[in-house]
């Protein structure tokens, strides 16, 4: 597997992790996503998207300020519209519904709002200009055998998951 497939796979589980973790420790009330595993991937399929969108945007020539615009604004129409359309999933695969923002001034839907969205694009900014720079002095140290490992363990996790749940 090359370099840069490793390392967006790395990002994908240290933040479906860390999603699940402080999804948990805001909503103690609840689990965190559909996995039975202690990830929720929609954490790591978003940061691999903020990542991808951000190697486009860093390409353009325009000012920093201007990248740093069109982030925000790129990811959270991009964010919100998978909150919106994994939340409308979720509910017709699993017949369960994870989150619902019709008591948020600003819904739109049910599964995503304004709110969200701000929160998404600040996230977004958040990561590129401040998380991964930690993250990438700390990412190339992973062992492939452990992003192999975790590999296999989400898979398992996903067949067990889907057997579970009936699907």
């Amino acid at each position: 597997m090359s370099g840069e497939a490793m390392y967006y796979i790395n990002y994908f589980f240290i933040f479906s992790v860390l999603g699940h973790f402080i999804e948990s420790f805001f909503y103690a009330s609840k689990d965190s996503g559909i996995l039975l595993g202690y990830w929720t991937p929609i954490y790591g399929i978003g940061v691999i998207l903020i990542l991808i969108i951000y190697k486009f945007i860093n390409k353009l020539k325009l000012s920093n300020i201007l990248k740093g615009c069109a982030l925000f604004l790129i990811t959270m129409i991009v964010l919100s519209s998978i909150e919106a359309i994994g939340g409308y999933l979720i509910k017709w695969i699993f017949n369960t519904e994870l989150w619902n923002y019709t008591n948020h001034q600003f819904n739109i839907g049910r599964y995503t709002s304004l709110e969200m969205s701000l929160i998404w694009g600040f996230s977004s900014i958040l990561l590129i200009y401040f998380i991964k720079p930690l993250i990438d002095k700390i990412i190339k140290y992973i062992p492939k055998w452990l992003t192999y490992l975790l590999i296999i363990i989400f898979i398992i996790d996903l067949i067990a998951t889907l057997t579970i749940k009936g699907i």
